[in-house]
C-alpha cells in the first residue's frame, strides 16, 4: 500500500470516531447534603431592676407549662413596679408578686409543678437558675419566682409527696448575675410580721420580652 492511500484510511477512520469519544467526560456532581437545621432560639427575659438589667433565659421544652405562665404575666406587665420581697444572702432572691406597699397582686390560676419533669431533664435549683416560689402545697405557683443565688439541691424534686415534690427551676441567669449578687447583700428586716424584707425597696421597674436571637 502506497503512502498517499494509508494516509487517506488514517484520516477516514478519525473522522468516523463517535463525537462522545471526542468529547471530554464532565465530572460526576458532588453529592449535596441536607442543610443542617438551625437550634430552636429559647425565649429570653430581661428584668430591668433597681440594681441593673439581668437576663434569663427559658427552657420551654422542658417547662412547658411554667414557661407560659411566666411569659403571659411578663406579657401582661403584671410585674412592672414589683419588688423583690424576700432576700436571703447565700441562698435566693424572690420577687414577682408584692408592691411596695406589701400589698400582694392578685394573679391567675396556680399552675403544675413541673419539677419532676425539669429534674428528669437535668435542670435543678443550681446558682442562677429561675424557679417558681409557691406555698407549701406544691401546686401553688402563680406568679412569684426566685432566683438561686448559690447551689440549692435541697429545693430539688426527690419524690411525689408534698415535702419532696421541690421547686421548679424553668431558666437561668445569662447576664446580670452580678446583680443579683448585689441584691443579696442588702440589708434586710422584719416587717408587717415577715422577715428577709429589704430596708429598702429593691424594685423590679419591669420585665420584657427581648427579640429572639
Amino acid at each position: 500500500m502506497n503512502r498517499s492511500l494509508l494516509s487517506s484510511l488514517v484520516l477516514i477512520l478519525s473522522l468516523g470516531l463517535p463525537i462522545q469519544a471526542q468529547t471530554p467526560i464532565p465530572a460526576p456532581a458532588a453529592a449535596t447534603s441536607a442543610p443542617t437545621p438551625s437550634p430552636k432560639a429559647k425565649p429570653r427575659v430581661q428584668l430591668l431592676t433597681s440594681y441593673g438589667p439581668v437576663v434569663v433565659e427559658l427552657e420551654p421544652d422542658l417547662a412547658p407549662i411554667t414557661v407560659a405562665n411566666f411569659l403571659q404575666y411578663v406579657k401582661d406587665g403584671f410585674y412592672k413596679g414589683t419588688i423583690f420581697h424576700r432576700v436571703i444572702d447565700g441562698f435566693m432572691v424572690q420577687g414577682g408578686g408584692l408592691l411596695e406597699t406589701l400589698d400582694e397582686k392578685p394573679t391567675r390560676e396556680p399552675i403544675l409543678n413541673e419539677a419532676p419533669r425539669t429534674f428528669k431533664a437535668g435542670l435543678t435549683n443550681t446558682r442562677g437558675t429561675i424557679s417558681m416560689a409557691r406555698t407549701g402545697q406544691p401546686h401553688s405557683a402563680s406568679s412569684q419566682f426566685f432566683i438561686n443565688i448559690v447551689d440549692n439541691s435541697r429545693l430539688d424534686f426527690r419524690d411525689m409527696s408534698p415535702e419532696g415534690y421541690g421547686y421548679c427551676p424553668f431558666g437561668r441567669v445569662v447576664a446580670g448575675m452580678e446583680a443579683m449578687d448585689k441584691i443579696a447583700k442588702v440589708k434586710t428586716e422584719w416587717r408587717r410580721g415577715t422577715g428577709d424584707i429589704p430596708v429598702f425597696a429593691v424594685r423590679l421597674k419591669d420585665a420584657v420580652i427581648l427579640p429572639a436571637q
